[in-house]
């Protein structure tokens, strides 16, 4: 069975490359039917931060990543890995080293000014038992470290591919410190194995520890797992993602509001992608787990860009939000059977006058909840044409709530606008047109006694007819004159919106520029 695990150190609050970690190792288990487990890897006291094994799995249940196993605590398994240190000690594949501080300084001061790599020359590896014993006996702080064996070291990353390094070049590390407390490697090496773990997917920047585990494995005599190293997360300058630069922990994308959807969205498109473009991009955490593919996994380093979260976070918001236009379409008739696209959800609007209020009420009041406070209190004077006013311009508020105002003010107050805004050259829209179109389409309105989507609509689309042009021809001028903006909705949404008397009125002052 496939096992992976998720090794955090609570150093501080989840990083978002932590959180990418956590998500690859918990979808590639979900994919292969396998297991997933948390392990909280704390042996290294001085950088135990307050708070923040509790912020992990706050964190981690919040965007629904769920462990199968665990929390297994490090700090908790002390005594299993001074027993397996004392095996490798015995063995002869790792010795005591009592160098103090100083002279372990003094001897890499003098390596880098010889242009050596810094690495232990050691002086402990073949002390005498008795040395050994006397030193002990004294008191004496010691570290164990491992004997590194001066052999080409291969192995085959699922990412990278083929990797080999020379164990000359590779110190021999520390398995067990002074205080008793073993190190990262001894620690990560034995939980793995006990915990039977068949898939190690961490960061690249672990890459360079792996042959001192692969090492520790034939030194124990155990099969080491496989091995997959994702690309490092950069900032848009390339550079190495760090606190400098941004906000780099998930606790920060969560206090600005980003959902739960788009931040998951996000994170398993820093490195990975399946292929379809923008529009294959939109992935629940379901989804993922059918997606997903180490192979698909890329080398390069991952751009972090903003943009690109805040794009997924519009996106969640139209999918989330749609969701909830099913369900009210649903209560208010069982029968329809309705899409999360624009023009079904007007459809079902057009197709039945008698569902347009309470559809209205329940959308524009969602909306409304979003962006309330950035209104002028005398929008609210008005509440049927504000809620309609609020549905047309739907994705824009979902888009960025800040920005309401901007898009909603020509519903309550006609900028004045340059005769220029009624034509069209590519449409075939000159001022004679304009004036045509203007004076025709009002003449149609007048007499349109039920004003709702659907009879707008019919009623338009037979001026068309009447006067034997294209849609545009009547319909640019008409919306421009109703809205007096370049881009705004539709000129049936417009005239539902601002009401027979409004677009009336504002169809008279167009023609007038004419």
């Amino acid at each position: 069975m496939i096992r992976t695990r998720f090794a955090p150190s609570p150093t501080g609050y989840l990083h978002v490359g932590g959180l990418r970690t956590a998500l690859y190792c918990y979808l590639f288990a979900k994919k292969n039917k396998g297991r997933f487990l948390l392990r909280i890897e704390d042996t290294d006291r001085e950088r135990f931060v307050e708070g923040a094994l509790e912020n992990l799995i706050d964190t981690l249940a919040w965007v629904g990543i769920s462990y199968d196993e665990g929390p297994y605590i490090q700090s908790q398994r002390t005594e299993i890995y001074r027993e397996h240190v004392q095996k490798l000690i015995d063995s002869g594949q790792a010795y005591r080293c009592f160098c103090t501080k100083e002279r372990l300084d003094e001897m890499r001061e003098n390596q880098t000014k010889m242009k050596m790599a810094p690495m232990y020359d050691r002086k402990c590896l073949d002390l005498p038992e008795s040395e050994i014993q006397e030193k002990t006996k004294a008191g004496e702080k010691f570290v164990v470290r491992q004997k590194m064996p001066y052999e080409l070291i291969k192995f085959k990353d699922l990412i990278r591919g083929n990797v080999q390094f020379d164990g000359k070049t590779i110190d021999d590390q520390v398995l067990m410190k002074s205080d008793g407390f073993p190190t990262y490697h001894l620690a990560n090496v034995v939980d793995d194995h006990l915990m039977e773990i068949t898939h190690v997917i961490r960061g690249e920047e672990w890459l360079p520890s792996t042959p001192k585990h692969i090492a520790l494995y034939k030194a124990f005599g155990w099969q080491p797992p496989e091995f997959a190293h994702l690309p490092l997360l950069l900032n848009a300058d390339r550079s190495k993602l760090s606190k400098r630069q941004g906000d780099v922990s998930v606790e920060d994308y969560i206090k600005k509001g980003y959902l739960k959807e788009a931040i998951i969205n996000f994170v398993a498109f820093l490195g990975w992608n399946p292929g379809g473009g923008e529009e294959a991009e939109i992935f629940s955490l379901e989804e993922l787990e059918e997606a997903f593919s180490i192979e698909k996994v890329h080398k390069a380093g991952a751009i972090f860009n903003l943009e690109k979260l805040d794009w997924f976070n519009w996106r969640w918001k139209k999918r989330l939000f749609n969701l909830e236009l099913e369900k009210i379409a649903k209560e208010i008739d069982p029968q329809v059977n309705i899409t999360s696209g624009r023009k079904d959800q007007l459809n079902f609007v057009f197709s039945k006058p008698e569902n347009e209020k309470e559809f209205i009420t329940t959308r524009g009041k969602k909306l409304l909840a979003m962006c309330n406070n950035l209104l002028p209190k005398e929008y609210s004077s008005d509440e049927s044409k504000l809620l309609k006013a609020l549905v047309t311009i739907e994705e824009k508020i979902l888009k960025d709530p800040k920005e309401t105002l901007a898009h909603l003010n020509f519903y309550f107050r006609l900028s004045d606008y340059p005769q220029e805004l009624l034509t069209h050259v590519k449409m075939g829209v000159d001022l004679n047109r304009a004036a045509a179109s203007l004076k025709a389409g009002k003449e149609d309105l007048e007499k349109l006694e039920n004003w709702n989507l659907q009879t707008l609509r019919e009623t338009l689309m037979k001026t068309v007819s009447r006067l034997g042009v294209k849609n545009g021809q009547i319909f640019w001028p008409l919306r421009a004159a109703l809205s007096g903006l370049e881009f705004s909705p539709g000129v049936f949404e417009l005239a539902w919106v601002l009401g027979k008397e409004e677009t009336l009125k504002r169809i008279e002052l167009a023609a007038n520029k004419i």
